[in-house]
This record gives C-alpha cells, sequence and structure tokens, in this order.
C-alpha cells in the first residue's frame, strides 16, 4: 500500500466526511474505491451517495419527536411544510 496526498477546499473535504460517515465509511474507503472502479473501468465510473433522511441527526430527530407524539407532547397544527 502507498500513501497518496492531494488538495481540495476544506468545506468539500469536510463535506465529503460527512457523506462517508453517513454511508458507513471513511474517507479513505471512499476514495480507494473511486480509484479501484477509475483504474477498473477506466472512466468515471459511479455514483454513491447517502440518503440525507438517514442521517444519524435526523433520525435522532425522528426518535424525539416520535417519543413527543406518543407523550402528547408539542403536539400542534400547521401548514404543511415545501419540501424540495
Amino acid at each position: 500500500m502507498v500513501q497518496v496526498n492531494f488538495r481540495a477546499e476544506e468545506e468539500v473535504k469536510r463535506r465529503a466526511e460527512l457523506a462517508c460517515k453517513n454511508m458507513g465509511m471513511s474517507l479513505s474507503t471512499a476514495i480507494n474505491i473511486f480509484l479501484v472502479k477509475l483504474g477498473n473501468e477506466q472512466r468515471i465510473p459511479f455514483e454513491v451517495s447517502a440518503d440525507p433522511f438517514y442521517s444519524a441527526g435526523n433520525m435522532a430527530e425522528l426518535k424525539s419527536r416520535a417519543a413527543d407524539a406518543r407523550a402528547g407532547r408539542n403536539m400542534h397544527e400547521h401548514e404543511p411544510i415545501k419540501v424540495d
């Protein structure tokens, strides 16, 4: 195994690390997957994505709201929320 160094914008790296974390892997693992596929297929090979719905923060919020609903707390009507 060899070490590969490259430069990336700090925000790009931070967002990539978060996406990898949400998919259960490290940034290093994701880059290795990319390099193997690139070498094998001779093209930019694939799309790997995380559904932000299942992020740890969102899941914690959903569990908290479900517990509140079961206990009858924080219940109020509101207008529908537009989601892009």
